[in-house]
């Protein structure tokens, strides 16, 4: 079960709280913005009645549809939201999940255990819950998929927003000579940190964690460091080349997506950060591997002393496949969860048939479920699949994102920006 690649923005459930209505701060609307609140109204009601129909329709002993939904209606009307209970939720998390078209890891899809934390909506709550997320997440190396639900969007409160797109990014650091030490990635969103009062280690390393950054209406942009037992980390070695290890890579053991929002029948939780389990390829093919990541081909193959005088030696491709060995190998030896990419591919393919069997259909995006290596070497290459985004639904926004790559700006400008030095939390 990989970290979760995550579909493109756009659902029609975003309905009330993914307009930017409230957002607004409308006061004495207009007829066009009392139309609109109308309208945004009527797209939550219909949103709301489809996913609790569903809801009933997978959990018959749940009770009765038909109460149910005129108590949602009741309360929409009278306070332009409603509740989600705590079973709806967990339906909703897991739901989400299996209809995630980016994810190759949702055999596991009922697996998923939801942390109701909708209470919890200031900075330093939602990032001594998420340190805790990874603690319990990382479960001693066997790793639990799991979500932690925070505040959700409503008309009279906004929701907290959590900056980073992982709980656990590595600093990019700009070097003099044009060269970036670290995640070249999150160059832009260190640098933003800096300037904002985060303090690098005396001695900056390639894989320096970078600070929580969690943004209330109220508070604006805070940072916390993350305390050292949340952090766990594998060291790279591979089996058969001893100088790997002289290296010094790591990876981060538990990949929580942390910047996207989960829709459940209209409501939004923008600040819900989900984990499952690493695929390797994910670390050894992309991380490690892409040109603007830590590009670490060509020096694994100077080391391999292949021939890179021109392309047809393959010397990337047999690079390649020994990070990823290496990364399968390490995460192993240290009793951590990983899968590889045949294996997985293969599990996707049970779930594909599990979901047709009960009457479902399965969404899937070719070039996401498709591994970053040997990808005709694997099933799920010889197939196509629906590509219909469903509901309920993990989304991204383009502004969400700006903040995890750049630092900004903030989602609610009106507050003073102010982030100060990265503030410790007890998890």
């Amino acid at each position: 079960m990989p970290q979760t690649h995550l579909p493109d923005t756009g659902s029609s459930e975003a309905g009330l709280f993914g307009s930017g209505l409230f957002d607004a701060g409308l006061s004495n609307p207009g007829p066009s913005d009392a139309a609109s609140a109308n309208a945004a109204i009527e797209t939550l009601r219909a949103a709301a009645q489809e996913f609790l129909e569903l809801f009933y329709a997978e959990n018959p002993q749940a009770g009765s549809l038909k109460d149910r939904l005129a108590e949602v209606l009741r309360e929409i009307d009278l306070t332009g939201t409603y509740w989600h209970t705590p079973e709806e939720l967990t339906f909703g998390a897991r739901v989400a999940w299996r209809n995630n078209k980016r994810c190759i890891g949702r055999l596991y899809w009922r697996s998923l255990k939801v942390r109701d934390l909708r209470l919890v909506s200031d900075a330093g709550g939602v990032a001594r819950h998420c340190f805790d997320h990874l603690r319990a997440a990382h479960n001693g190396g066997k790793i639990r998929p799991m979500i932690s639900v925070f505040a959700p969007e409503t008309p009279s409160r906004p929701a907290p927003r959590i900056w980073n797109e992982q709980l656990i990014r590595y600093a990019g650091y700009e070097q003099p000579n044009g060269r970036v030490l670290g995640d070249p990635r999150y160059r832009a969103f260190t640098g933003k940190l800096m300037q904002r009062g985060w303090r690098p280690p005396e001695r900056p390393s390639a894989f320096d964690v970078l600070p929580l950054v969690v943004e209330t209406a109220e508070e604006g942009p805070r940072m916390f460091q993350l305390p050292a037992q949340a952090v766990h980390e594998v060291p790279l070695e591979h089996p058969e080349l001893p100088w790997f290890a002289d290296l010094g890579l790591r990876w981060h053991a538990v990949p929580v997506i942390s910047n996207n929002r989960l829709i459940i029948g209209g409501i939004s939780y923008p600040a819900a950060p989900f984990n499952g389990w690493y695929m390797g390829t994910e670390i050894g093919a992309r991380n490690l591997a892409d040109t603007d990541r830590y590009d670490l081909v060509p020096e694994v193959a100077t080391r391999m002393r292949l021939d890179t005088s021109h392309e047809a030696t393959l010397w990337r491709d047999q690079a390649l496949v020994e990070i990823n060995r290496a990364v399968l190998h390490s995460f192993e030896a240290h009793g951590v969860t990983v899968t590889d990419h045949h294996t997985e591919s293969r599990r996707f393919l049970t779930h594909l048939q599990r979901e047709e069997r009960a009457g479902r259909s399965c969404p899937a995006d070719w070039s996401w479920i498709v591994p970053p290596m040997s990808g005709s070497q694997t099933p799920v290459f010889h197939r196509y699949y629906d590509t219909t985004t469903q509901t309920p639904a993990f989304l991204t926004d383009p502004e969400a994102t700006t903040r995890s790559l750049h630092g900004g700006p903030p989602a609610f400008p009106a507050v003073r920006v102010d982030l100060g030095a990265p503030g410790s939390t007890q998890g």
